[in-house]
């Protein structure tokens, strides 16, 4: 397997681990890019773009990278706030009053940005003719009672949380999240970033193929999605259970009903903000090198946007998550290795895709690839390649 692209002598535990997963076969196509204090140190490639045709990954393949997104339009919306357009403490319904309907007056910005507004997924299924207009999903979710106190509990978002996001956007600036991204975000800094891919950028991106999706071991153990035993058996429980919560707010918007899945060119367009970025592993890391150095928001609103607002056992995921205003931080669902642990932050996407920042280090780095891996647990390719890269750092 020919790997393209550069690695700093330093990083060459990176370049191993890289080739390794090539190597034993866990990789179809993928990219890794880290930067060290705004150096470009790991800009790596390698493998298919698409398995039908064998078309190569090459240094500008981009792709779907799914809830690497929320943390991209976070930013968007704390942009925002830092200005003094948002409060974030203030309730949602001061500027959505439709959203205020059916016990959800007290949910705030904050509730929404952190995962405890209750709407972890939507009662009414969207048509596939919807896909594309975000407002009318949004509308789907201001007419819902919460499934629990906004505020007294957390469970992830998979799929609400960007059209949340998304409209509180829309209505503070009466632009799409996707527009504010384009032009404050990646177009200034020419990232190779965009929420809603123009034709030319769908066209090259990578596939996506699917993985190994066998659950793990104990799966459909007596612990149950629902009571007791553990956590990671309750998890794999719930993602054989299409009635469960997690497979619930994972599962509408219905993206399987769209020929070829997330694939689909409305996919790559539609500019979903809660899994709609399409991406190059350098642009992400990109966004995450210039967020760590204080150019997107201020050291500040990004210190306060960090501050763990929840932490502990998810109402969705049933295993451990912690998040901050959009950044997850050390848990289990976010693989930040023991010398990152308190410092790291960003956003893992379906499938095993990686955004991570860390400001006392001064990285910012991304992977991206096109093999998914189990649903449940995301794989562990994200996570050994950042665990090189702190260890190079010793």
């Amino acid at each position: 397997m020919m790997i393209g692209g550069h690695c700093d002598p330093r990083f060459r535990r990176v370049r191993e681990v890289f080739e390794r997963h090539f190597a034993t076969g866990q990789e179809l196509g993928a990219a890794f890019a880290v930067f060290l204090r705004g150096e470009p140190v790991v800009d790596l490639w390698g493998g298919v773009a698409d398995r039908t045709t064998g078309r190569p990954w090459e240094r500008h393949t981009p792709v779907l990278a799914y809830s690497c997104t929320k943390a991209v339009a976070a930013t968007a919306l704390l942009l925002h706030a830092e200005r003094g357009q948002v409060d974030l403490r203030a309730p949602v319904g001061g500027l959505w009053p439709e959203f205020a309907a059916n016990g959800k007056a007290g949910v705030t910005v904050e509730h929404v940005l952190s995962h405890q507004a209750g709407l972890p997924a939507l009662e009414e299924e969207v048509p596939v003719e919807e896909f594309e207009d975000l407002a009318a999903i949004a509308a789907r979710l201001a007419r819902q009672a919460p499934l629990w106190e906004p505020g007294t509990a957390h469970g992830y978002h998979a799929l609400t949380y960007g059209f949340l996001v998304g409209e509180i956007i829309h209505r503070v600036t009466g632009k799409s999240a996707g527009d504010v991204v384009a032009a404050e975000i990646a177009g200034p800094r020419g990232l190779e970033l965009w929420l809603g891919a123009p034709p030319d950028v769908a066209a090259r991106a990578a596939r996506l193929s699917a993985g190994e999706r066998t659950a793990p071991a104990g799966a459909g153990a007596a612990a149950g999605a629902g009571g007791g035993g553990d956590p990671q058996e309750a998890t794999a429980a719930a993602a054989m259970d299409g009635n469960s919560l997690m497979n619930r707010a994972f599962g509408n918007p219905p993206i399987h009903r769209l020929r070829g899945g997330a694939n689909n060119p409305v996919m790559l367009r539609a500019g979903w903000p809660a899994l709609g970025v399409v991406t190059t592993a350098r642009g992400l890391a990109g966004f995450y090198r210039d967020l760590v150095a204080g150019e997107i928001l201020s050291g500040d609103t990004l210190d306060d946007a960090l501050r763990r607002r929840v932490d502990g056992p998810d109402r969705v995921l049933y295993i451990e998550s912690s998040f901050g205003l959009g950044y997850m931080r050390a848990s289990h669902t976010f693989p930040a290795p023991p010398a990152g642990a308190g410092s790291a932050f960003g956003h893992t996407g379906l499938g095993g895709s990686l955004g991570l920042g860390d400001v006392e280090h001064g990285i910012g780095m991304a992977y991206t690839m096109n093999k998914m891996a189990n649903a449940v647990s995301g794989g562990t390719r994200a996570r050994d390649l950042a665990k090189a890269v702190y260890d190079s750092l010793r």
